[in-house]
């Protein structure tokens, strides 16, 4: 095994017993973007000579025992929204062309005190307004979609370009991507991890969480990077914590609530076997499973666009006016849809917001977590607009693969998203575990779980 093919947890104990070196590590994974990056496009930019840098830093802090942690000398990509010092965010834009930050974004800050060595800026779909990401090509197969926004940190992550990676989630944007790519994508408690110096896309949707290969990795870095940031008020004073999942499989008075309606409704047959199998192995790790009635499902769509298009309008509102042309067209058509809202649409979503998470707050006194498809059928072909379900409805890509992770924007419930399998072509399928909020530990039990029954050449990234 090479050291890019390594898992963060894996890479951490090698360097902690110095049977590999950051340095090592970061040659490797350069190797391996110099490889596959011409294909696959997960990049904006890579700071080669940087990593080094910081790789021989890393080196040399841990062979005078002064390891900071797990992530010390660990090779990481960040979403090109993520604001580090002297380098440029773009968001993947025209409109941000030249643009360079002045300071460290609060996760970009914690990732560096915790000794993590920056790679570069990945893709993600223009202002991480849209589900495919369409400069990055799919890990698996690079005639397809990698998913959105967050697609060049999760495509990164599976083909050995990152050990792990940061992106932003919205409506689904790191677990989208990360089922389609058969990587882990957490989206944490809205709160949880701050967001200054993130570029937003909608202020009350927007969350910030890892990519990586494991349930265990995402801990770690999920552990590195909580905590309450007074420069942002939107974030929790939560207590610290350490996530890592303990050893073990046995789920024992875990209650795992299977939906009836909404999250197995139009889903590709295969991936709903795939997502099922899976739901019953946690069955089989001593949960218990409880049928439950997703609430408020009718709303959801409304209540998702009814917030993201006057928020991502109000905060583009200068340059779209000022620079429309430098906007793609998908994107820019979304912004100025943005402008016929009203001021009562938006206060109706905010309501029916409110109404939403105290629905789901009542069901998840019934259970502890729910598990169900992450998105609902595996990366569709690149340039292709619309899913034909079997009883011949049709669905736009965008709305089917928001339409399964948008409950957990809109509540601000945890939600993690792990492989279970693949399709007959051989594309990644994901399952989401939903939770209640601060409760990551739960599904990253539960998740950890799972993950320790399959066997290690599942785990195995893209080729």
């Amino acid at each position: 095994m090479q050291p890019y093919e390594l898992t963060l947890t894996a890479a951490a104990e090698a360097i902690r017993t110095r049977r590999l070196s950051p340095v090592e590590l970061t040659d490797s994974v350069l190797e391996r973007i110099a490889q596959r990056e011409p294909d696959l496009h997960a990049y904006v930019s890579v700071a080669a000579d940087r990593a080094r840098s910081a790789a021989r830093d890393a080196e040399r802090d841990i062979a005078a025992d002064r390891r900071r942690g797990p992530l010390h000398g660990i090779p990481a990509g960040l979403k090109d929204l993520i604001d580090v010092a002297g380098s440029a965010t773009t968001a993947s834009s025209r409109v941000r062309a030249g643009h360079r930050a002045s300071t460290d974004s609060t996760v970009a800050a914690r990732l560096a005190r915790a000794g993590a060595v920056l790679l570069g800026k990945t893709h993600t779909h223009e202002f991480a307004y849209g589900l495919t990401t369409p400069q990055t090509h799919n890990a698996w197969d690079t005639d397809r979609v990698a998913g959105g926004s967050s697609g060049g940190s999760a495509v990164a992550v599976a083909a050995g370009m990152a050990t792990f990676a940061l992106g932003t989630d919205t409506g689904g944007s790191i677990r989208v991507p990360s089922a389609l790519n058969g990587v882990v994508g957490l989206k944490p408690t809205y709160g949880l991890l701050p967001r200054r110096g993130v570029t937003s896309l909608s202020w009350s949707l927007d969350h910030v969480g890892p990519i990586t290969r494991t349930v265990e990795d995402a801990a770690l870095v999920l552990t590195a990077l909580a905590g309450h940031d007074r420069r942002d008020p939107a974030t929790l004073s939560a207590p610290a914590k350490d996530y890592r999942p303990r050893a073990g499989t046995d789920l024992t008075g875990l209650r795992v609530g299977v939906p009836r309606t909404y999250y197995f409704d139009h889903v590709d047959p295969e991936t709903e076997e795939a997502v099922r199998r899976a739901i019953d192995q946690l069955r089989d790790l001593g949960a218990r499973l409880v049928e439950v009635e997703i609430p408020m499902t009718r709303y959801v769509q409304a209540i998702q666009w009814g917030l993201m298009v006057p928020e991502a309008t109000a905060y583009h509102e200068h340059t779209l006016r000022t620079v429309p042309d430098l906007y793609q067209a998908d994107v820019r058509v979304l912004l100025e849809a943005g402008e016929l809202m009203t001021a009562g649409d938006y206060l109706r979503a905010q309501r029916a917001r409110t109404l939403m998470r105290q629905a789901w707050a009542r069901m998840f006194t019934e259970v502890d977590l729910v598990a169900a498809p992450a998105v609902p059928a595996t990366a569709v072909r690149a340039g292709q607009e619309t899913i034909t379900w079997a009883d011949g409805s049709v669905e736009s890509v965008s709305d089917a693969y928001v339409r399964l992770s948008s409950p957990a924007n809109i509540t601000g419930a945890p939600s993690l998203s792990l492989p279970v399998g693949h399709d007959s072509t051989g594309l990644p399928i994901g399952m989401q575990l939903l939770g209640r909020p601060l409760e990551e530990d739960v599904l990253l039990r539960a998740g950890h779980a799972y993950e320790q029954t399959r066997p290690a050449s599942a785990l195995a990234h893209a080729a």
